[in-house]
């Protein structure tokens, strides 16, 4: 097999341009000393080769997809027992990788890329540092600071356990098939937070229920949590919007509802 027909079901749009990859696997920093990497929809090896070149690094590549499967194991037969036709966002990380750190490294599916964000944010304590392609628009609001529209729930999640970065754009003529979209580089590396000082299951659904009524003031989207705004500190956040916020200012009106 010389060749992987990109599948639109599965959001394949494969990377062509070597110097890019190269680049890409470059950008690994291995935070917190990790070696195991994951690639996420490795496809016909563009990123892996540079990524198997590095000595450092322990190489994984999941991929749904047969062909692509099918691909790097007769083009990378030394690693067959390490390509692993499974879906990324169901794998058991905990139980294959247990008291291991790790990072995670892809051009990401853009159809799942916010859900690969929201898996490596439920583990954590494991990865402690990723880089990927995304659609520009979201890496920008992954990357985005309090007060911008793009400002999101990505926004907040992400960055209240990692260090976000914006590292460059890739023009749409550098994958086949090319995408209707600009794309972009991002790189999280785990900051020096174990655990928020707050219940952080409740710190998620405060922050989804906030942006899911952007458009709407504090008082009234969060409504449905018992919020005592009159307390120092909340008063003034009370009439702002979601986007205006920042990871500590979610923390705080977290500790309050929590207490009630």
């Amino acid at each position: 097999m010389n060749r992987v027909t990109p599948k639109k079901h599965l959001g394949q749009h494969f990377l062509r341009n070597e110097g890019i990859a190269r680049k890409i696997a470059g950008r690994l920093t291995f935070h917190k000393g990790y070696s195991t990497v994951i690639e996420v929809g490795p496809g016909t090896g563009v990123l892996s080769k540079y990524l198997l070149e590095d000595e450092r690094i322990d190489w994984w590549g999941v991929d749904v997809d047969k062909e692509s499967i099918e691909y790097l194991r007769l083009h990378y037969p030394l690693h067959n027992q390490k390509i692993l036709e499974q879906d990324f966002l169901k794998m058991k990380l905990d139980s294959l990788f247990a008291g291991q750190n790790i990072g995670v490294i892809g051009n990401f599916p853009y159809n799942i890329s916010s859900q690969i964000l929201f898996k490596v944010l439920e583990h954590r304590n494991m990865v402690t540092e990723m880089v990927g392609m995304f659609q520009k628009e979201v890496a920008l609001r992954v990357a985005a600071g309090p007060g911008g529209k793009v400002n999101g729930i990505l926004s907040i999640l992400c960055q209240a356990w990692y260090d976000v970065e914006y590292l460059f754009q890739v023009d749409e003529s550098e994958f086949i098939p090319p995408p209707k979209v600009k794309s972009a580089v991002l790189r999280l590396k785990r900051n020096d937070v174990k655990e928020l000082p707050c219940n952080e299951k409740l710190f998620f659904s405060v922050v989804k229920t906030a942006f899911n009524q952007r458009r709407k003031t504090l008082r009234n989207s969060l409504r449905s949590f018992s919020i005592q705004w009159e307390n120092p500190g909340l008063n003034m956040l009370a009439g702002k919007r979601a986007e205006q916020l920042t990871v500590a200012d979610f923390i705080n009106i977290t500790i309050t509802v929590n207490q009630l």
